[in-house]
């Protein structure tokens, strides 16, 4: 099964590659991260919106079996107050729109990660300390964060107080692009499915996209 995963930049697009697609390949799924126009001219990503994602994940379902994404709802543009259920109905619906009569309900998964990549990163903080060389007292410091929330998607969005922000205040020599699929792969993926509800149900969903009649 070919799925072509939309993706914000480079960091995701290696978080895909790294972590997602080993352990979805054992399981028939094949995944080929497309990282969107914005992200193709900045390697930091971002500036992602409905029409953008949607002209794009559109466009990749004819060439795919099955088509999602992982965009942030942090920055997304246009979101305004709506929630990340309904960001992603409404890019469901834009993107039926634009297939048309080809359109497949099973083949096409709207993801929106809440609220950040870096939030998955805060399901194993002792990975900083392989990737980054990072102190036990910075350990300590980021597990305290992660103790502060039910989950690590909890983690909110505020300018000063996304995952990204909160490492980079504690760790100012985390890159990105450079450290995020790392440190992500030094995580694990069990442990963010096992503390990352969301996220865990997305890809239960990529396990089964395009299966069903």
């Amino acid at each position: 099964m070919r799925v072509a995963i939309s993706v914000e930049g480079q960091t995701e697009e290696e978080f895909v590659k790294r972590v997602l697609a080993p352990y979805l390949i054992e399981r028939g799924i094949m995944l080929t991260p497309i990282v969107l126009g914005a992200g193709r001219r900045s390697p930091r990503g971002g500036n992602v919106s409905t029409p953008q994602l949607a002209g794009e994940m559109a466009a990749l379902f004819h060439n795919f079996d099955a088509v999602s994404s992982l965009v942030d709802y942090y920055g997304y543009r246009g979101r305004g107050k709506k929630s990340i259920d309904e960001l992603e109905h409404q890019l469901t619906a834009e993107i039926k729109d634009r297939i048309g009569a080809k359109w497949r309900r099973d083949r096409v998964l709207a993801y929106v990660q809440r609220f950040e990549f870096e939030g998955l990163l805060f399901s194993n903080v002792e990975a900083f300390s392989v990737v980054l060389d990072a102190s036990e007292e910075e350990v300590n410091v980021l597990q305290t964060i992660r103790d502060s929330f039910m989950t690590p998607e909890d983690i909110n969005d505020n300018r000063e107080t996304t995952p990204a922000n909160r490492i980079k205040t504690i760790l100012p020599r985390y890159h990105k692009v450079r450290d995020g699929s790392l440190v992500a792969e030094n995580t694990g993926i069990g442990a963010m499915l096992a503390q990352c509800p969301r996220f865990s149900e997305w890809v239960k969903k990529l396990k089964t996209l395009g299966r069903k009649s």
